[in-house]
């Protein structure tokens, strides 16, 4: 039997009897049908007792087996499914899980559209569905990582009575900017092989023996015919002015290649008026299992599913894990907003001192604090396209070693002016943590591999026209809604948006900004299509005089 809490405490384990019933269809509107199975406590207390329900929904085959590595906090058990919620953990606390195969893929039959706003109205019907089952308190939370976060976007913009709050857990919210085209350049490294590998886990997997027809979609033609920004990726994307539930929104300063951008836009932009940001680091999916990380999840369902007083959302509501440098954890800290308020945004100036070298470890300039009167350029080829292995030179700039620790947290914005040969140019900027013997000191990679790198932006320069209604002075938004091709030799002022990071660089630390043509160090998987104008481009950057180019960065001073 439930025992009473009090205030500040949180559900705790119970002695109840797992349910599961597999392969249960849910009717949508369209006379469509979707296959669940559905995780649930068994009442000790007859049939009065009812339980809230955690949702998730996705292609990734809700019968399909995950077998976590061995560090997991989670244990192996036989009803782990990638991404989301671990039944064997939230039943005995007291709620019940819906894992729904969406449209199209697993055992649901219909028209693979992954992503699409017809996914957002298949949600909202499984939330209403589920809702109203005499097992139910009528009270739903959506939970997952991933492609199981960005779902959740998109069906709370739909506004189900029934849906109570959301956790996107590292979810991207724009399909055009997170995912699709980052700066208005084609993702193409991931979505690719995202898409190859999950109709292969669909056609040549169990799906095939009782759905033949599963995940037959033509998304990445449909991507590629849409490469500028237009109702089709609006109508798939976050709609912030419609997200009114209450929301945990939970980045990763490793996961700027797809899913942070998503993370900060919802505390920003969400008319949510209970909103939690917190943003840890590592692998995509240990801290979503980890004891700390679970507790958050509980606490906050807990407060909107089962009205129980955990306290949690008195605590401030950005909770930020302020890195230091290397593979380990480091400590969170609280903060009363994001951005953070005390924020001093500086300035660094691009001071150009040669023209670029051979030597990966060379910088072409330096980062200064003071305008440059004197104006410099630096010139480079464009890769053409960039061969697999090969990391493209560009130009780059580095601090003078940090007197003190220096915190670096919240948005970045590199405003530089370029010119070409060509009709156009890729931009792709890299901010590395460069330690006092010239070495890069590594971070962990969203799969657990050493990432050179602290985060990055991109922009195709014929992209670079603003949105002014929706720019702030510390994150540009770039409309891409039209190409303004270059002039052959014709300074233009790009600004690229840099995906925001926390990061404290140590006394006798250089930051590190690369400026090149392709992808480079710290891509992972994460690649880019370089379109044809690339084959023979050079790129010049201009920084002084009346083409002031700079790096804003933002400097939190100790509270």
């Amino acid at each position: 039997m439930a025992t009473a809490i009090t205030k500040g405490e949180m559900s705790q384990p119970q002695d109840y009897k797992m349910i599961v019933e597999k392969d249960v269809w849910i009717p949508l509107r369209d006379g469509t049908k979707l296959c669940v199975d559905i995780f649930r406590p068994e009442s000790t207390t007859g049939a009065t007792e009812k339980f809230p329900v955690i949702m998730s929904l996705g292609p990734y085959q809700k019968d399909k087996l995950w077998v976590p590595p061995p560090d997991l906090e989670e244990k192996p058990n036989p009803h782990m499914n990638w991404e989301t919620v671990n039944p064997e953990w939230w039943c005995p606390r007291g709620y019940a899980m819906l894992r729904v195969d969406t449209r199209g893929s697993g055992k649901s039959p219909g028209k693979s559209e992954p992503s699409s706003y017809q996914e957002s109205l298949d949600a909202y019907d499984c939330i209403e569905w589920v809702a109203k089952q005499k097992w139910c308190n009528g009270n739903v939370g959506t939970c997952g990582i991933s492609y199981l976060a960005a779902f959740q976007w998109k069906v709370a913009g739909q506004q189900p009575p029934s849906l109570k709050c959301i956790i996107p857990w590292e979810g991207r919210a724009d399909q055009y900017r997170d995912q699709g085209y980052h700066g208005g350049i084609f993702a193409f490294g991931f979505i690719t092989s995202w898409h190859n590998r999950n109709t292969a886990w669909n056609l040549l997997d169990q799906a095939r023996t009782y759905n033949p027809d599963t995940f037959d979609n033509n998304m990445l033609w449909h991507f590629m015919r849409n490469d500028l920004d237009s109702e089709y990726w609006r109508m798939a994307s976050a709609r912030w002015d419609k997200i009114e539930v209450p929301l945990l929104s939970a980045g990763n300063w490793s996961g700027f290649g797809m899913h942070l951008r998503g993370n900060t836009e919802a505390y920003l932009c969400a008319k949510s008026k209970h909103k939690k940001l917190r943003i840890h680091s590592g692998t995509h999916f240990h801290a979503f299992y980890s004891e700390e990380g679970r507790i958050d999840q509980l606490r906050f369902l807990d407060h909107w599913l089962k009205g129980i007083d955990t306290g949690f959302m008195d605590e401030p509501p950005v909770k930020l894990e302020i890195r230091t440098g290397g593979t380990e954890r480091s400590p969170f800290r609280f903060e009363n907003e994001w951005p953070i308020a005390r924020t001093q945004y500086t300035k660094m100036y691009l001071r150009i001192d040669k023209q670029p070298t051979a030597n990966p470890k060379d910088a072409e300039g330096e980062l200064v604090t003071k305008p440059l009167d004197k104006a410099a350029t630096v010139s480079y080829g464009a890769a053409a396209p960039t061969r697999p292995g090969k990391i493209p030179r560009g130009a780059s700039f580095e601090t003078a070693p940090f007197a003190q620790d220096t915190e670096v947290t919240g948005h970045i914005v590199l405003n530089v002016w370029v010119s070409s040969n060509k009709e156009d140019l890729d931009i792709f900027a890299t901010l590395r943590n460069i330690d006092a013997s010239g070495n890069d000191v590594m971070e962990m990679g969203q799969m657990g591999e050493p990432l050179q790198c602290v985060t990055k932006g991109w922009l195709r320069a014929s992209h670079r026209k603003l949105d002014a209604a929706k720019s702030l002075p510390f994150r540009p938004y770039h409309a891409h809604d039209e190409r303004l091709p270059l002039q052959p030799d014709v300074p233009v002022e790009c600004q690229v948006e840099i995906i925001a990071t926390s990061m404290v660089f140590k006394k006798g630390h250089k930051l590190r900004l690369d400026i090149s043509p392709a992808d480079g160090v710290g891509t992972q998987h994460f690649t880019h299509f370089p379109a044809d104008y690339n084959q023979g481009g050079v790129t010049t950057i201009h920084s002084g005089g009346d083409k002031p180019t700079w790096l804003q960065l933002p400097i939190i001073p100790p509270k």
